[in-house]
């Protein structure tokens, strides 16, 4: 079986610090190529990876910018015209390789990793009945398409250690934009008193600038920045809780399944995938309102941390995640 994964050329595979589409395509990468699986990884020409690497772009676009629009064509053309070499293609990159995907004879498979808009949404319906499609979580589902199935994001469970005895602090860990609720989990911390660790990319300057810096005290409220690996199993795995008070409907959220690889208890509110990714009670709580998430807080005692890395090992793990797409592989290849 010939694999060609085809992830996104905006960061680097896997990436330096955010870039949530390159890290599950790295982990779905290293673990099918660990099991002797001929892939190739098409991504940017500095991606690290054991399989076999393609590449029209050595740099990612989020560091070193171009066109978008000129370098997304080159990169999807490059493994459209190398498609005959596989015997299937499993699309990482969101809706514009599906308009290709009737051109060539190898079926592609693409996991939609959340929907921009509801205007991408004809593109996914015209190749509905002709190509396979995954969602990453069950809330996350497009009631006007059909589904091969729902494979859960997996994490390599090696970079995270499993924290028996935390620090006295909360977390806040992931891209800063208001949907994310960095401002609700600074509320929730203070509410509390307990000192807050914010970490991510800074997505809306506006909103950081206006909403989370004027908090910032290097005290009770601290900005670590945009961490990357080397910082993040630490940072996470020391935490009191996460706390996630997403005002969206999240498709599915990393940082919950790192923090509880780490035996980190999880606070968010109860949209999209929340429900599908978090025990209530069990690895940490949902909550409805900031004062409800505080009141979680209080409860953490209850939770046991070893429950937490249970759980992300069953339903999180590489292997998981790598088990279930070579079952699916083997599905659309059989017919």
């Amino acid at each position: 079986m010939k694999i060609a994964i085809l992830a996104p050329i905006t960061w680097r595979t896997p990436p330096r610090h955010y870039g949530p589409w390159e890290q599950v395509a790295s982990v779905l990468t290293e673990g099918l190529a660990a099991r002797g699986t001929d892939v190739t990884l098409f991504a940017t020409g500095d991606s690290l990876t054991r399989a076999k690497l393609s590449s029209v772009r050595e740099k990612p676009l989020g560091e070193q910018p171009g066109d978008h629009k000129v370098w997304e064509c080159l990169h999807i053309a490059h493994i459209m015209e190398r498609a005959g070499e596989f015997d299937l293609i499993h699309n990482h990159y969101d809706f514009l390789p599906l308009t290709y995907s009737r051109l060539i004879r190898t079926p592609m498979l693409t996991t939609i990793h959340g929907f921009s808009s509801e205007a991408i949404v004809p593109v996914y319906k015209k190749y509905n009945t002709s190509s396979w499609y995954v969602s990453i979580s069950n809330s996350d589902r497009h009631p006007g398409l059909t589904y091969t199935d729902t494979v859960y994001n997996g994490i390599n469970e090696q970079l995270f250690t499993f924290t028996e005895s935390p620090e006295n602090y909360l977390l806040s860990f992931g891209r800063i934009h208001p949907e994310k609720g960095t401002h609700l989990a600074i509320e929730i911390a203070k509410k509390q008193r307990i000192q807050l660790i914010i970490c991510g990319l800074i997505q809306d300057q506006a909103y950081f600038d206006t909403q989370v810096a004027p908090h910032i005290d290097n005290s009770s409220v601290i900005y670590k920045g945009n961490v990357g690996p080397e910082e993040r199993n630490s940072i996470l795995g020391n935490a009191k809780a996460l706390l996630h008070p997403v005002l969206f409907n999240e498709p599915f959220g990393l940082s919950v399944a790192e923090a509880m690889m780490c035996g980190t208890p999880v606070i968010a509110f109860n949209r999209g995938s929340m429900k599908e990714l978090v025990q209530d009670g069990t690895t940490g709580f949902l909550a409805t309102t900031t004062t409800d998430a505080a009141a979680a807080v209080n409860r953490l005692q209850h939770i046991s941390r070893r429950s937490c890395r249970d759980h992300a090992m069953k339903h999180f793990s590489q292997g998981r995640m790598v088990e279930h797409y070579l079952s699916i592989y083997e599905r659309i290849l059989k017919g």
